[in-house]
């Protein structure tokens, strides 16, 4: 192989790299996130807290929705939860069209640095959903707040947290649906 060859094949090589990793950021980026609660992204938790305290914190709730014909809201506006105890807030979906929506929930919270804290047990968001045409759906989200809050540096300090979510049209699924 002459040099010239060698040249455009490490080239060809060094873009379709760039161009894989250039895919592959955008989900490795979400899973590190969800992982380290970086950016404000929630925990997912397993089981509730076995430590509950005194403290208390206020959750705020935010709805918003990106092109789609729906309306959504939380059933509360917010909610005084203690550190460690299990809460659960309810949220309202309304197709507002004549056709089905396909949708998911994408969440985080404020301030960034609560992120880690804030453990979801159940939720609407881990999983796409079909509203029916003109059908209303009550979602819940059940969570705590880690105790580690009230000791941890980076959490001391924390009393109001806001739980946004924005739901979004879920790419794709009407393919699959039709394919499969």
């Amino acid at each position: 192989m002459n040099r010239k060859n060698a040249i455009a094949l490490a080239c060809v090589g060094g873009v379709m790299f760039m161009t894989g990793a250039a895919f592959a950021a955008v989900p490795l980026y979400q899973l590190f996130c969800q992982v380290t609660g970086f950016g404000g992204t929630t925990m997912v938790a397993d089981k509730p807290s076995d430590v509950i305290l005194d403290q208390t914190v206020l959750v705020r709730f935010d709805t918003n929705v990106r092109g789609l014909p729906m309306t959504f809201r939380a059933e509360q506006v917010s909610q005084r939860v203690r550190i460690g105890e299990t809460g659960i807030a309810y949220f309202d979906v309304t197709n507002t069209s004549d056709r089905p929506i396909h949708a998911t929930a994408a969440y985080n919270v404020v301030p960034e640095r609560a992120g880690p804290y804030f453990q979801k047990l159940q939720c609407f968001c881990f999983e796409g959903q079909e509203i029916a045409p003109g059908q209303t759906q009550k979602f819940p989200v059940q969570y705590f707040i880690a105790p580690e809050l009230a000791t941890d540096r980076e959490g001391r300090g924390v009393r109001e947290i806001t739980l946004s979510y924005t739901f979004y049209p879920t790419r794709g699924f009407d393919e699959a649906q039709k394919a499969g």
